[in-house]
């Protein structure tokens, strides 16, 4: 008896050119390696081949299909087709959307060899991360997202076709200005179920309104109490005071909104909180794919399936995705999460299979373990940006990266302090520094409703608490608080709280004429 080489398998195509049996061929292979080398878990791909034009559209409407329209999307179309068409950027290779199924659009200008990178990192590398991190677990409806948005735009086109295109627009304009505070930031007893919403609709517009309209016609007519009496706790109770949700804060209580601009901040509200995971993990996100779509070109390439000359065209353009400019760099302006993440994920496979004593010593649950992909498998679902870093980030990477820590000083008018290198109480400085920079609590400001006068002026109370000294951008907020005020239908007064509790700045908006 006798054996013999197993023959390199076929390739999948030949040279740049590619057809629908070519894209179908390359699904098939990348999908082999996922989920039997890989261990990957994935939702059920859709893949779309797009136009450059359908391609920049996507941008301008946060890649989301089925989209209600808005004039700021049609102002992102117009700048990035601009700069598309000069030659002064290039577009996405891909978009990917978290929903079942996982829908992947792939541009038709790509050749054979981008269509199975894009096809391995998006149907597959983001993919699986879109199923199995536990952010999307709980803030997303991946079987949802897709009938609530057709929902969406059916619903805000009847609204102007009713109410007028004006004050749909001036309605949206207010919301987008405050969706980054539109979202829960703390997990509740129960899961978004979008199938829903549409069917809740009626039922929820009606019971609303009898509590608005029983809410402000019980208002006492009088002097507005002072803040000690207990008066003021049992309202803060009753509004569910303090609230960092100001859009839903605004859909629930505020008392000048029709029903169908309550159901509009809603949608927006669905949407901010539909992204917020994606927020939180985009140096894990593209960091995954891009060590999935690594991992696949590779098995490929080693299986014969992909020329020697289309491995390395592949080469360029990871080289490319992954290149992290160095801080004394022009083009440095910050961090890669692509170079981050995929530097991270490849650190930590040579740890899992080929650990040194410090990483022994830094690592000792994951240092050895032999095998990598189920090591990065649980990492991929239980961890997001922040605490990924703070526990994986290695020294042997930060020497790798060049990293260290400057402290600028603003009270100092000469020179930075290095305030972190390469010994173990430097690692741990950047280690930590560096995932409060992925640390939405750390990094977004602290804005909370405190209060509202409701038997005075009726009144908005914001309270922003500063971090670091650091003021919101005047002109910002400026704006942002006219929207606020808009909505809110009476004045707003934001507070800005420093490290020592006192009121360092305030800003004040009172409402433009109401739209109905």
């Amino acid at each position: 008896m006798t054996t013999t080489m197993r023959p390199r398998e076929r390739l999948l195509f030949e040279g740049a050119d590619w057809d629908f049996a070519t894209l179908q061929r390359i699904h098939d292979a990348c999908e082999e390696i996922a989920l039997g080398e890989l261990g990957l878990d994935v939702y059920p791909n859709q893949i779309e081949v797009i136009t450059s034009e359908q391609m920049l559209d996507a941008y301008s409407s946060t890649g989301m299909p089925l989209f209600y329209r808005h004039w700021s999307f049609g102002k992102h179309f117009a700048h990035h087709e601009a700069f598309y068409r000069r030659g002064m950027r290039d577009l996405a290779y891909e978009i990917v959307i978290n929903s079942s199924p996982c829908i992947s659009y792939l541009m038709e200008e790509n050749t054979a060899t981008m269509q199975t990178l894009v096809t391995a990192h998006a149907a597959f590398g983001h993919n699986h991360f879109f199923k199995n991190n536990y952010l999307f677990k709980l803030w997303t409806d991946a079987e949802g997202i897709l009938d609530y948005l057709d929902f969406a735009k059916g619903y805000i086109t009847r609204c102007e076709e009713r109410y007028g295109e004006t004050a749909v627009e001036r309605t949206l304009d207010a919301a987008h200005a405050l969706m980054s505070h539109g979202v829960h930031r703390y997990a509740g007893k129960t899961t978004i179920d979008l199938r829903q919403e549409e069917k809740r609709l009626q039922e929820r517009r009606a019971h609303e309104e009898q509590m608005f309209n029983d809410l402000w016609r019980t208002v006492p007519v009088g002097k507005a109490r002072k803040a000690g009496d207990s008066g003021l706790e049992k309202r803060r109770a009753a509004l569910g005071l303090p609230q960092d949700n100001i859009l839903y804060f605004l859909e629930k209580s505020a008392p000048r909104l029709q029903p169908w601009q309550r159901e509009i901040l809603r949608i927006v509200r669905h949407v901010a909180q539909y992204f917020h995971p994606q927020r939180q993990t985009k140096v894990m996100n593209e960091g995954t794919a891009t060590f999935v779509h690594y991992q696949i070109m590779n098995r490929l390439h080693e299986r014969g399936q992909i020329s020697d000359g289309n491995f390395l065209e592949f080469l360029k353009s990871h080289a490319n995705v992954v290149f992290q400019p160095s801080y004394d760099d022009r083009r440095f302006s910050g961090f890669n999460p692509y170079a981050l993440g995929f530097a991270m994920m490849q650190d930590i496979e040579r740890i899992v299979t080929k650990p040194t004593d410090e990483d022994r010593a830094w690592f000792p649950d994951i240092a050895g373990r032999g095998d990598a992909m189920a090591v990065l498998r649980d990492i991929w679902a239980n961890y997001r940006d922040e605490s990924f870093i703070s526990q994986f980030l290695s020294p042997n990477l930060i020497r790798q990266l060049r990293l260290f820590h400057l402290y600028d000083d603003p009270e100092q008018t000469e020179g930075v302090l290095v305030s972190a290198i390469h010994n173990e109480r430097g690692y741990l400085r950047i280690r930590r520094q560096l995932s409060r920079e992925y640390d939405i609590g750390w990094t977004d400001p602290a804005i909370d409703i405190v209060d509202v006068d409701l038997a005075g002026d009726r009144r908005l109370l914001l309270q922003h608490i500063m971090m670091n000294g650091c003021y919101l951008q005047e002109a910002d907020t400026k704006l942002v608080l006219q929207h606020l005020a808009d909505l809110w239908g009476y004045d707003v007064l934001l507070q800005e709280i420093d490290s020592s509790s006192t009121v360092a700045r305030e800003h004040t908006a009172s409402p433009r004429k109401i739209v109905q």
